[in-house]
């Protein structure tokens, strides 16, 4: 066990979609420990479920890990982030009342369009629209109104986000929400308050809809049943937390107006930070607030790396990267869409994953699937762009997808910017720099040093022009199914 009683040690939890992750990192930057455990969940064409029962099975695994060489006594605080729109009910303890519909789950399109018209004076004070991957439209379909409003068994029923399950059974008891989690249910960052005359039209009063507080706010200490499944020490503050785009912003170390960060993963998530709100007349940007103040702009695309997983089932990713080195660009143009519907930076529910022409071959079809993901990526900085947005210095990318050396150069070359990698890219650290400043109450500029050094890399002139073309192509092809709006289309032309 290493000796950390004189070292304060914070850890951070991330809920992924395939599964849930922890470091353990020092106030100057020293990863101590690091773990994770697999998560599975049923996908079947529009439905995406998982059993909140797992996420508490393998975040335990995930955090004995990230301890079992470190003194439990020294960790100061934990923190914990999940994916955007995962909602689930329970009863009053806690118990889960349904299965938990994750963030891609796409079954309630009909409930969006309904909420989104039921409130749109407030969505659009807000400056965006309920979409079927929001758990304000999740809760719509979980409790199908009956003529008295909520279904019958489910009155009384508490709303509870995918971080909701975990910090409350690390504590003991329910606890609050923190803002972050709580804006896809329809949570109003500007006023800080639940719009109850919204619910009560859609008919949703009859659930509990809990408490909401700011980031890094201390919502209790570890049980002493958590302290057993986690290998946490009884007494341990928890932090709440934020979304895993929102933490992965954190973890980046571009805290500054002006910068922006990318999460590739299972799905593609951009961040930034503005000093107002950014307001999107199309309503698919939403801004978080950032817990020093200022205002994280973004969206979450349904393009992603799980395009890869799914075209490619147990494949040696890296030796189709080496042989896809040499395919730029592919014969062919890809919008890899994990799953139907797209949500940034445009809103399509019925958008489909489509490749334009037929692959030489695998490494040809694997070289379009990586392209085809990083220009998505340069449309969505367009778009940003397009609404006003300063976008200053390096982008910088975090997610699964940074392991590839490969993708990362190649992004930089499409995006035709410069890059950034910190030392250590992904959403659970910055869950821990989230809880040292929530328990210290520091600024956040306090916790620098935990990000750690970067890789810088520079785009590539002459291999960036190659994909000038592709971009025009996938540009056109979205507008010409009438997915990309023509003013969006026009600009990402003439500025993308």
């Amino acid at each position: 066990m290493t000796d950390t009683r004189h070292q304060d040690v914070w850890l951070g939890v991330d809920l992924g979609t395939q599964s849930v992750r922890a470091v353990a990192v020092t106030g100057d930057g020293h990863v101590l420990g690091r773990g994770s455990a697999p998560l599975a969940g049923h996908r079947d064409r529009d439905r995406h479920e998982q059993l909140p029962s797992d996420w508490w099975e393998s975040a335990g695994a995930a955090m004995r890990r990230t301890l079992r060489h470190l003194s439990a006594s020294s960790v100061r605080g934990v923190a914990v982030c999940s994916t955007s729109g995962t909602v689930l009910l329970t009863d009053s303890r806690g118990t889960p009342l349904t299965p938990a519909l994750m963030y891609d789950d796409g079954r309630a399109a009909a409930e969006a369009r309904y909420a989104q018209e039921t409130g749109a004076d407030v969505w659009r004070s807000l400056g965006h629209r309920i979409q079927p991957s929001w758990a304000l439209a999740k809760l719509l379909w979980l409790t199908q109104p009956g003529p008295d409003g909520v279904a019958p068994g489910l009155r009384g029923a508490r709303v509870c986000h995918q971080a909701d399950f975990i910090t409350s059974r690390l504590v003991g008891r329910p606890v609050p929400t923190d803002s972050s989690h709580a804006l896809k249910t329809g949570y109003d960052v500007d006023t800080r308050t639940w719009p109850t005359a919204v619910h009560d039209r859609l008919g949703l009063s009859g659930l509990d809809f809990p408490a909401v507080v700011a980031p890094g706010t201390v919502l209790g200490t570890v049980c002493r049943t958590a302290a057993d499944d986690t290998g946490l020490a009884e007494g341990t503050p928890v932090v709440a937390g934020m979304t895993d785009g929102c933490a992965a912003q954190l973890g980046s170390g571009a805290w500054d107006v002006g910068q922006w960060n990318t999460v590739l993963g299972t799905t593609l998530v951009l961040k930034g930070v503005t000093a107002t709100p950014l307001r999107d007349p199309a309503g698919v940007l939403y801004n978080h607030r950032s817990p020093d103040g200022y205002w994280l702009p973004g969206g979450a695309s349904s393009v992603g790396a799980g395009a890869l997983t799914l075209a490619f089932p147990g494949a040696d990713l890296a030796r189709l990267d080496r042989l896809a080195a040499h395919r730029e660009p592919a014969s062919v143009v890809a919008y890899p869409l994990v799953s139907r519907g797209e949500r940034f930076p445009f809103l399509a529910a019925d958008a489909e994953a489509f490749v334009l022409g037929r692959p030489a071959d695998d490494a040809d079809h694997h070289a379009a699937l990586l392209q085809g993901i990083a220009l998505v990526e340069r449309l969505c900085l367009a778009y940003v762009r397009l609404l006003g947005a300063p976008v200053d210095g390096p982008v910088t990318l975090t997610g699964g997808a940074t392991r590839s050396p490969y993708w990362n150069q190649l992004r930089a070359d499409v995006l035709g910017r410069t890059v950034a990698i910190p030392a250590h890219a992904d959403s659970a650290l910055g869950m821990a720099v989230l809880a040292a400043h929530g328990v210290t109450r520091t600024p956040l500029s306090a916790a620098r040093a935990m990000v750690g050094d970067r890789t810088v890399l520079d785009p590539r002139p002459q291999a960036g022009r190659c994909f000038a073309e592709p971009f025009l192509t996938l540009v056109d092809a979205l507008e010409g199914r009438g997915w990309l709006p023509s003013k969006t289309a026009a600009y990402a032309r003439e500025h993308g």
